[in-house]
């Protein structure tokens, strides 16, 4: 089980190259990819996001690359001739609207022309650039990974532990809930007397009223369902990747707490019920963080 949440670095440092990738995960719904690096690397953005695909599946990561290159490279020269001819003819014009001016003109001269010659640095995205991207990136999503694990382990202990208080709860109201049609009719039968005393009370009548009272308070099936979630929702966080599971299963909860709450008519299965919505709230958030 991973956490959405973590941070990993990774560097590769030989012959003069040092290259630090850091990576950085928040929750986020998707798989969503920042990459900021230098502009060398730009046409390899691609390349940097489906490393990150590989070891990643949800949330939103923030890709950090940092370069020192301090290999010996050679530097290209070259001469924009375009430029140059521009030049020389504009010079050449002067020379003919002031024929008494000296006339300077010579290659030295249009060299120091500006943008004429241009000394590039030839850095591109060599081999081994690629290698030390590559490698310091594995490096940090391994680093990342590692931290989501630990980070993923303690919210499977926290919400296994809400869920053993989520069963707990769940008996609890599977304990009360036979008892909640004898109230009601002790309940019902106390109002007759009160309200007509001396009335002949008619029983066919009043077992037909908790009959149905019965039938729209039943939460049987709410129940099993409750304690069948609990099996499902232990038995995902066996697994690998569990985040949009159990995120699903988490919303089933939701509606069958919500359903034994409304169907109740007793004080005491919503006191549970609302307890048991708590936990399972708890355990909503926490799913929130996981992959």
């Amino acid at each position: 089980m991973l956490s959405m949440t973590g941070y990993g670095k990774g560097t590769y440092e030989a012959d003069g190259l040092e290259l630090t990738c850091e990576i950085k995960t928040v929750n986020n719904r998707y798989l969503d990819v920042s990459i900021k690096s230098p502009r060398v690397f730009a046409a390899y953005e691609d390349v940097i996001r489906g490393l990150v695909r590989e070891k990643l599946t949800r949330g939103h990561a923030d890709v950090f690359v940092s370069l020192k290159d301090k290999r010996e490279k050679p530097t290209a020269t070259t001469v924009d001739l375009a430029l140059a001819s521009s030049y020389v003819a504009a010079a050449k014009k002067i020379k003919e609207a002031f024929p008494d001016l000296p006339d300077d003109l010579t290659v030295s001269s249009v060299l120091r022309y500006p943008e004429v010659l241009k000394q590039e640095d030839t850095q591109a995205l060599d081999e081994e650039l690629i290698v030390a991207l590559k490698t310091a990136l594995s490096g940090a999503l391994d680093s990342l990974n590692a931290m989501r694990l630990t980070e993923g382990e303690k919210l499977k202990a926290d919400m296994l532990s809400r869920m053993d208080e989520i069963e707990r709860l769940v008996a609890c109201v599977s304990k009360r809930a036979p008892l909640v049609a004898s109230a009601y009719r002790e309940k019902l039968v106390s109002r007759i007397k009160e309200y007509l005393d001396g009335v002949e009370i008619d029983e066919g009548r009043l077992l037909t009223e908790v009959a149905v009272f019965t039938d729209k308070s039943n939460i049987d099936e709410e129940l099993t369902r409750l304690r069948s979630h609990i099996g499902q929702f232990r038995a995902i966080c066996e697994e690998g990747v569990v985040g949009r599971k159990l995120d699903f299963l988490v919303q089933e909860f939701n509606r069958e707490a919500n359903t034994t709450c409304s169907k109740s008519n007793d004080v005491e299965i919503t006191r549970l019920g609302l307890a048991l919505k708590n936990e399972i709230e708890k355990v909503r958030e926490q799913v929130q963080n996981l992959e």
